[in-house]
This record gives C-alpha cells, structure tokens and sequence, in this order.
C-alpha cells in the first residue's frame, strides 16, 4: 500500500498513527509530497489534491483521514480504536472524533489565513475563528477523556492539542480543556507519536 503525506500534517499524522499502532508500518510506503505541488501520483489518487491519500493492495484510492483510519483500524492487530458499531461507546468515541477534527478545521482556516499577506488578512475572521476554537476544546473537555483510555476519540484529542502548540501556540487551550491536555501528554509518550510528531 502507498500513503502520500506531508510530515507536518495532522490529517496525516492521524493516519500514521494508527498504521504503526496497528502493526501496518512494514505493508505501507509512506510518500512525502506536498499538496500545493499537485503532483500527478497524488491527483491520480486524490484530484482534490489533499493528504492523506491512500492507495490499497487492491489499487483502491481512499481519501479524508478519517475514512482511511477507520478502514486501517479493520485491516491491522490489536484492540480496535473503534468499539462496536452502534453501541453507546462508539458513538461517544466517534463525538470526540468529530470535534477534534472540527477544532483541526478551524486551526487550518487561521494558519491558512495567516499565510495571506498582511494587508489581506481578515482581523474580523481570525478573531471569530479563534473564539471557535476556545468554544470547541472547552465542549470537548466535557467529554471528559481518560488519559488511560487509547480510542480514535482521544487518540484525535492529543493530536489537535499538538497541532495547536505546533502552529497556534499563543492559543492557550490549556486553560479551558484540562481533561485534554492530560489525554496529550500521556499519549504524547507513546512510540507511535514520539514518530510523528510534526517537524
């Protein structure tokens, strides 16, 4: 199987995550490329010109990093980062998930948005984004995350904690997500995102 990724990416990192923990590592070739360069073996896989992007023994192109780390999650050892479908647990794990990735989506706006030049960028924007995003890790806190618990749900937690430190780190998240940055630094520790951390 082939994986495009960026290292610096935390849609990436996710999945990289869950290939090492799942045991995958040696059945998967990760290829560094960059998404602004559209290069034509990722268009092929992805024409949304967007990483992570996987490629399957199959032939199979798989795009949205949650998708794939929910498929690898099927195909490697362990216990699954998914309890059974439909049961109270998953629901709870797939909540968490989601408002990690939302909290992900709005650092993404305001890195993006800080890239533009100075005179272009939107204050009003920026402001109202980053108020999101305080919000968001304050509502996820009250999920009350286990730092003994390793799921899709805190694993998705720690890795937006980071992100925000990595690209944000005037955003202290800290203050209003204790439960948060307690699930970060325990599994901060763990091989698999001592590997990715982003660099």
């Amino acid at each position: 199987m082939k994986l495009f990724i960026t290292p610096t990416s935390v849609y990436a990192r996710k999945v990289r995550i869950v290939v090492r923990e799942k045991g995958l590592a040696d059945r998967i070739e990760e290829i560094v490329t960059l998404p602004v360069d559209a290069a034509p073996e990722l268009l092929a896989v992805n024409p949304l010109s967007q990483i992570p992007a996987l490629i399957d023994d199959d032939g199979q192109a798989w795009t949205d990093s949650s998708v794939i780390a929910a498929w690898l999650d099927g195909r490697g050892g362990g216990v699954p980062f998914l309890p059974e479908y439909g049961s109270d647990a998953y629901w709870r794990v797939r909540r968490m998930e989601t408002a990690a990735m939302g909290m992900i989506e709005m650092m993404a706006k305001i890195v993006y948005e800080n890239r533009r030049p100075e005179g272009e960028r939107s204050p009003f924007w920026l402001r109202r984004w980053e108020d999101n995003l305080v919000r968001a890790f304050r509502m996820a806190d009250a999920f009350d995350p286990d730092p003994g618990i390793f799921d899709m749900g805190t694993m998705n937690l720690a890795i937006a904690g980071t992100f925000c430190d990595f690209r944000l780190g005037h955003v202290d998240w800290r203050a209003v997500a204790p439960r948060i940055a307690a699930v970060q630094a325990e599994l901060e520790k763990r091989q698999s995102f001592i590997d990715t951390y982003p660099r």
